[in-house]
C-alpha cells in the first residue's frame, strides 16, 4: 500500500512539473497548462479518496499509541 501511494504522489509531482513546462514552453498559447493543472487536482482527489477508504476497509491502520 505505501510504495501505491508513493508512486501516486510521484505522478501527481510529475503532473505538475509537465505544468511548469508547458507554461514555460507555451507562454501561454494553448491550454495544456490547465490541462496538465487539472489532471493533478483530480489525481489529488482520488488519491485523497482511496486513502480515506483504504483506512475506513482498515487496508491503512490507524494510530498506534
Amino acid at each position: 500500500m505505501k510504495i501505491f501511494i508513493v508512486a501516486f504522489l510521484v505522478v501527481i509531482v510529475a503532473s505538475m512539473g509537465s505544468a511548469l513546462f508547458f507554461l514555460m514552453r507555451d507562454k501561454g498559447g494553448t491550454d495544456r497548462t490547465v490541462k496538465a493543472l487539472t489532471v493533478r487536482v483530480g489525481l489529488s482527489i482520488v488519491l485523497f479518496l482511496m486513502l480515506m477508504g483504504g483506512y475506513w476497509f482498515g487496508l491503512i491502520p490507524g494510530r498506534v499509541a
